[in-house]
């Protein structure tokens, strides 16, 4: 899975597209993914690679999606402790996800 992560962030430079990736870098309680996960994500909102899925993956998407716009990086911290909308976020634990730019 991670192969497939450099892999795609290695075309879309040489291809001249910059991309998202986010990273978790600290987890707390029980998380569906651990510290080191990564995700890249297009300006096309296609994405490789996985930080868990479910409604937390999804806004770490929406977040990857303003960095590449901005240059921004930010910290987005992801709350699995309550479910909301249905029953994947029943991890009961806290991800922070790092979120940065990659240039061409």
């Amino acid at each position: 899975m991670m192969n497939e992560v450099y892999e795609e962030i290695e075309r879309s430079l040489k291809g001249g597209v910059p991309v998202a990736l986010a990273t978790i870098s600290e987890t707390r309680g029980s998380t569906p993914r651990k510290t080191g996960a990564r995700m890249v994500v297009k300006p096309d909102g296609s994405f490789f690679g996985t930080i868990g899925g479910g409604c937390g993956e999804a806004e770490v998407w929406a977040e990857a999606k303003e960095v590449i716009e901005t240059g921004v990086p930010r910290l987005v911290t992801v709350d699995l402790t309550n479910p909301m909308d249905g029953e994947d976020k029943i991890c009961g634990g806290l991800m922070d996800v790092w979120v940065e730019r990659l240039n061409p």
